[in-house]
C-alpha cells in the first residue's frame, strides 16, 4: 500500500511537470513571439510574463523536493531488511522503478529550472532593450535641440556690438539658424538609424 501510494506521487509529480512544461513552452512563445505593440501593453504584459515565470519557478522548486525526498525515502525503504520472499523481491523491484522514476523527473525538473532561468534573462533582456531604446530618444532630442538653444543663447545676449541685432534680416537670420541647427543632427541620426 505504502509503494502504491509513493508510486501514485511520482504520477501525479509526472503530469505536474508535463503541464509546467507545455505552460513554460506558452511563456516561451510570448517572449519571443511579440509583435508590436503600445509601449504600456509591452510593459504589462512583460510584467506578466515575469509573474508567471516566477510561479512556475516556484512550482519546480518545490517539485524538485518532493522529489528529493522521496528519493530518499525509497533508499531508506531499500535497505536491506532480510525478506526474501517472493513479495519481498517484488517489492525492492517496485522500489527500484520508483526511485527511476523520481531521478528521471529530477532531471527533468532541473531541464525546465534552466529553461525558467533562460526565459527570465530574456524577458530582462527585452525590457533592457526597451529602456535602451527610451533612454536613445531622449538623448537624441537633447542633442538635436541643444545646437538651436546655443544660438537662441547667443542671440539673446543684446550686445550692442552685435551687427545682427541692427540688420533688417537678424532676427529670420537667427531663426533660421536654429531651426537649421536642429534638423542637420536630425537628419544625421535619421540617415544613420539611430532614430
Amino acid at each position: 500500500m505504502f509503494l502504491g501510494l509513493l508510486e501514485a506521487m511520482i504520477d501525479r509529480t509526472a503530469d505536474a511537470l508535463e503541464r509546467a512544461g507545455n505552460e513554460i513552452d506558452q511563456i516561451s512563445r510570448d517572449v519571443f513571439g511579440k509583435k508590436k505593440s503600445s509601449a504600456k501593453q509591452l510593459q504589462q504584459d512583460l510584467r506578466s510574463i515575469i509573474e508567471q515565470i516566477g510561479a512556475k519557478a516556484e512550482l519546480l522548486t518545490m517539485v524538485q523536493e518532493s522529489l528529493v525526498s522521496i528519493s530518499r525515502l525509497m533508499a531508506f525503504h531499500i535497505a536491506p531488511n532480510g525478506d526474501t520472499t517472493r513479495a519481498g523481491r517484488d517489492a525492492r523491484q517496485l522500489v527500484k522503478l520508483i526511485q527511476r522514476d523520481a531521478v528521471s523527473l529530477g532531471e527533468h525538473a532541473r531541464t525546465l529550472s534552466s529553461k525558467i532561468n533562460f526565459l527570465l534573462d530574456a524577458t530582462l533582456g527585452l525590457i533592457n532593450l526597451e529602456q535602451n531604446q527610451i533612454i536613445k530618444i531622449f538623448s537624441v532630442a537633447a542633442v538635436v535641440f541643444l545646437p538651436p538653444t546655443l544660438v537662441a543663447s547667443i542671440y539673446g545676449m543684446n550686445y550692442d556690438v552685435m551687427p545682427e541685432l541692427h540688420w533688417d534680416f537678424g532676427y529670420p537670420f537667427a531663426i533660421g539658424l536654429m531651426i537649421l541647427s536642429a534638423v542637420l543632427p536630425y537628419l544625421y541620426f535619421k540617415k544613420r538609424g539611430w532614430l
